[in-house]
């Protein structure tokens, strides 16, 4: 027989082997502890963060268009500048002296075509007036004289010389009326005067235009970005003495990941804020998405207008992030992310349900979709308890732990990670 004491050992062993199979037993009907977010209509905002730089309309470099020596730089780096304004000045002392030696030529061509069309034109009528006379003298000689030699009274000689006379008055008139043709309008004495004094003045405007090339003038209202010039410096045409960014509307350029295309419309708003200035937020919206994506980068360039005038502290180039904001609905049953078991090809996917003890596999229609956090259209209601983690299985029992929208947030935050170019981001039940 076993004795009394060993047989209360037993009883004792057999007491705890029974308990501690009931209370497996019970935790195993339990199921697991499994986070829970009670689903409710909440405001969802999608966002696009990216970095981007600012640049202006257009930049232009300005540069001298003859070789020469500096003289002066007017303008520094920073500077506004109005169209015209001088921004290099040249050494023009040789360039001046080839000017007033233009002049001189020049006036000299239009006192000589002056003369010809007045003291010229006079003298010359004035010599013709004198050929006229000369020959309608001799006519009347030979005209005297003809008779007489004829009667006897003259020699041959005498009527020989009369003739002669008259010929050599006619050729003296044909002189002064070419003279006189000569000095009038049309004449080829003026019209060479005329010729001279066009070039003349054609070497004064080409000497005008060299000097005033001395003079590297600013093409339209900007501000010098960079100035790559000094006095003294030998500058020739074709290299660049300054940098401007012409005035215009300021923009912002940015490289997006050609992922996010389909999210981005022209229009879109956008908050701007300088990684130089955190406190300094301004708005701007999308002005253009450009309709090529640059293969090597696999991105494709987005241009921002400025909503009101640039803050003061804008630079040319300085680094910004762009948050625009590509969704958002007033009014959304949303979850987390790693609330979807499966996702299918199209706009659905698989969650579990909280259901009288059990998880429950349903099957729900997607729409809105950030980093975070996703609208759902169909297959769940307001109430519903989506569960969040754990390994669970459709139809095993579960225990739930209510948590809230903020915290499956955080939770998802910590464990997520974002692109190092562009990200999503949501604002869920803000």
């Amino acid at each position: 027989m076993t004795p009394p004491r060993q047989r209360r050992w037993l009883w004792l062993v057999a007491v705890v082997a029974l308990l501690v199979t009931a209370v497996i037993a019970w935790l195993a009907l339990r199921g697991p502890r499994v986070d829970a977010l009670p689903l409710r209509y909440a405001p969802l905002v999608r966002t696009l963060q990216f970095s981007a730089r600012v640049t202006t309309l257009s930049r232009v470099d300005a540069g001298a268009t003859i070789t020469g020596r500096v003289a002066q730089v007017l303008v520094r780096e920073g500077a506004q500048v109005r169209k015209g304004d001088v921004l290099v000045q040249l050494e023009s002392a040789e360039l001046q002296a080839a000017l007033t030696q233009a002049v001189a030529s020049e006036r000299q061509a239009q006192a000589r075509l002056s003369g010809l069309r007045s003291t010229g034109r006079s003298g010359a009528q004035a010599t013709l007036a004198q050929a006229n006379a000369t020959l309608v003298a001799a006519t009347a000689e030979l005209n005297r004289v003809q008779p007489l030699v004829a009667q006897g009274f003259f020699s041959r000689s005498r009527l020989d010389d009369a003739r002669r006379a008259v010929d050599v008055a006619r050729a003296q008139q044909s002189g002064a009326q070419a003279q006189t043709r000569a000095v009038g309008d049309g004449g080829t004495d003026v019209t060479q005067a005329q010729a001279q004094l066009a070039a003349g003045q054609a070497a004064t405007v080409a000497a005008q235009a060299r000097l005033a090339q001395a003079a590297v003038l600013a093409p339209a209202d900007a501000r010098v970005l960079t100035r790559q010039v000094e006095p003294g410096q030998i500058v020739q045409p074709g290299k660049a003495l300054m940098s401007l960014a012409l005035s215009g509307p300021t923009q912002l350029v940015a490289q997006v990941d050609e992922r996010f295309l389909d999210q981005l419309r022209v229009g879109q708003t956008a908050t701007v804020v300088a990684d130089a200035f955190p406190g300094e937020r301004f708005a701007a919206r999308v002005l253009s998405i450009a309709p090529t994506v640059d293969a090597q980068r696999g991105a494709i360039e987005v241009k921002f207008a400025l909503e009101q005038q640039p803050p003061v502290f804008l630079r040319e180039d300085m680094t910004l992030s762009v948050e625009v904001e590509t969704g958002r609905r007033a009014r959304a049953l949303v979850l987390p992310l790693r609330a979807l078991r499966t996702q299918a090809a199209g706009e659905s996917a698989t969650v579990l349900v909280a259901d009288a003890g059990r998880a429950q596999a349903r099957t729900v229609r997607l729409g809105l979709r950030s980093l975070n956090a996703v609208e759902v259209l169909e297959g769940v209601a307001e109430g519903d308890q989506v569960l969040l983690g754990g390994a669970v299985k459709a139809g095993e029992r579960i225990r739930t732990q209510a948590v809230t929208p903020a915290q499956a947030s955080a939770v998802q935050n910590s464990a997520g990670s974002q692109d190092a170019g562009s990200a999503l981001t949501n604002a869920m039940g803000r």
